[in-house]
């Protein structure tokens, strides 16, 4: 791992310790989460997911068989609920049609073509894609968020308008393909954002803080 990175890191788990991230008890569960967490922060998530338990819907039939509505109103925590409904039944749709409904069988397919393919479902973008091949199929591949671009490009290593493309393709040149390295490193930059690399920074204490 290139110097710079490899002290980053460090000096990010020295002060934050291991994240435990993505949070879900499932790779379901985990794959529905990334697609509701799409323009809102992770407490909405969890209260759209924890109506979804209550209702005892949370696995890929009852929600293939739901009517849209009730599968609005059941996410409308988690924000623009109509749209991340139909997100989710595209997304169910083609675990059902492609899978069988089984994430287990997706996961033994390779990481380029489950990536292709999910790309390939409409609502589906790369980090999205990228979040459910990571932390639910649990394949090494670099998710890049608006947390990391922020904190790279503030750092001076990449420039914020830079591609999606270009983010990840750093990190996958840089570091080792390491799942649990992957998992750890982007939780940690999640971290950092809500911590000391807001949008208005308090750099004064950041653990990254002179790099």
């Amino acid at each position: 791992m290139p110097e710079k990175l490899a002290l980053m890191y460090k000096k990010l788990y020295a002060s934050f310790g291991p994240q435990h991230w993505w949070p879900g008890k499932t790779p379901f569960e985990v794959a529905v989460g990334a697609i509701l967490t799409q323009n809102t922060n992770w407490s909405n998530v969890e209260k759209a997911i924890a109506n979804l338990k209550s209702d005892k819907v949370l696995n890929p039939k009852a929600l293939h068989d739901m009517s849209h509505a009730r599968l609005a109103s059941l996410i409308r925590p988690a924000g623009y609920f109509n749209i991340k409904a139909k997100r989710l039944k595209n997304f169910i749709s083609f675990l059902i049609n492609k899978y069988h409904g089984s994430m287990s069988r997706m996961a033994k397919e390779d990481l380029g073509s489950i990536r292709t393919k999910l790309l390939s479902v409409n609502g589906i973008g790369p980090e999205t894609a990228d979040s459910i091949i990571l932390y639910a199929l649990e394949k090494p591949v670099f998710v890049v968020d608006a947390y990391t671009k922020r904190v790279l490009s503030r750092h001076n290593i990449l420039a914020h308008d830079a591609s999606y493309d270009t983010f990840q393709g750093f990190f996958h040149s840089k570091l080792r393909k390491d799942i649990s390295l992957f998992n750890e490193y982007h939780a940690l930059f999640v971290r950092l954002a809500k911590e000391n690399c807001r949008t208005k920074p308090i750099c004064a204490g950041c653990p990254i803080e002179g790099m």
